[in-house]
């Protein structure tokens, strides 16, 4: 074979060979160009979908995949921005905004830009001061020794004292997130209550009474007594009340006495027989009861008996849980 033959065949073959990496370089080049990528799209309602394109722009992504915004709709990141991977596609309404502010293990949180402006709100201070009262004690003091009668006698009132507290309170937003006092000033003293425990004395088993026109007239704590009998004896009713005190009142117009004194006849009323009346002084009884007292010491009266059980126990006149005979 002649020496040009040979020559030509090689640069035939050198031209083949250039043409076949040409080829392939372009052929690699576009398949770098056509690099697919996973892109998760995140749609409106939460529903997420992953997307397998080669595209880079968030418009012809969503068009590929069929997805059409809505008038009030816009994604995040913009419709004309290009995504990186391992970014995602958001959609959402166009009112909302969102600020990325940190990345914990490597995974984003978000969060809004109107929760991010409420976290760094200013603080504001105001020094407020506050009234507050400062209640009384009450000290008892005994005067009454080892006697079985006694009554209680308030020979100093108590008042509230007066004080002055400054706070230093931090708001934010309008809210309360801080109270501190700075000072408290005592303005006005409690005064205490004293109330004394005095023996009840009196100087024979008859009481201290007044008659005249009929009616019985006595000091404040005798008719108090009056009444913790009477309600002791019948606290039922008015009716029941009344009867009670008419009985030692129609033996006082008998016997020339007064009511306090026939209550007090040993082994006749509850007042020697046991101390249950004691826990109805100082007012411990219904309105009636004093009522019903006041009106036998004015003369009114509900039978003519003399004397009284508990029903059951004899027979007669039934009032107010008693027998009268």
């Amino acid at each position: 074979m002649k020496k040009e033959e040979k020559a030509s065949i090689s640069i035939m073959k050198i031209i083949c060979i250039s043409i076949i990496l040409v080829l392939i370089s372009g052929i690699g080049v576009m398949a770098v160009n056509n690099r697919l990528n996973d892109v998760k799209i995140v749609l409106q309602n939460g529903y997420e979908m992953t997307a397998l394109t080669s595209k880079k722009k968030v418009s012809e992504i969503l068009e590929e995949n069929n997805i059409i915004l809505g008038e009030n709709q816009k994604t995040i990141p913009d419709i004309e921005s290009e995504i990186e991977e391992g970014q995602s596609i958001k959609i959402t309404d166009k009112s909302y905004q969102e600020v990325k502010i940190a990345e914990i293990s490597n995974q984003g949180v978000e969060t809004t830009l109107d929760e991010l402006l409420e976290n760094y709100a200013p603080i504001t201070e105001k020094i407020v001061v506050e009234q507050v009262a400062i209640p009384f004690e009450t000290i008892t003091k005994d005067a009454a020794g080892g006697a079985e009668e006694r009554t209680n006698k308030v020979i100093q009132q108590g008042k509230e004292g007066l004080k002055e507290i400054t706070y230093k309170i931090k708001y934010q937003n309008d809210i309360e997130i801080e109270k501190t006092v700075i000072s408290e000033v005592v303005v006005k003293e409690p005064v205490n209550k004293i109330v004394q425990i005095q023996k009840v004395t009196t100087r024979s088993n008859v009481a201290r009474v007044s008659y005249s026109g009929g009616k019985w007239s006595y000091s404040a704590s005798e008719f108090d007594l009056l009444c913790a009998i009477t309600a002791q004896e019948s606290s039922s009713s008015y009716a029941g009340s009344l009867a009670v005190i008419t009985t030692a009142c129609n033996r006082a117009e008998a016997r020339g006495t007064d009511p306090l004194t026939e209550y007090k006849r040993k082994g006749q009323f509850c007042y020697s027989i046991d101390s249950y009346w004691k826990r109805r002084l100082n007012g411990n009884y219904a309105s009636f009861v004093s009522q019903a007292v006041t009106d036998a010491l004015n003369g009114a009266r509900n039978h003519s008996y003399f004397s009284f059980r508990s029903a059951g126990t004899h027979s007669g006149v039934n009032i107010g849980g008693n027998v009268y005979f």
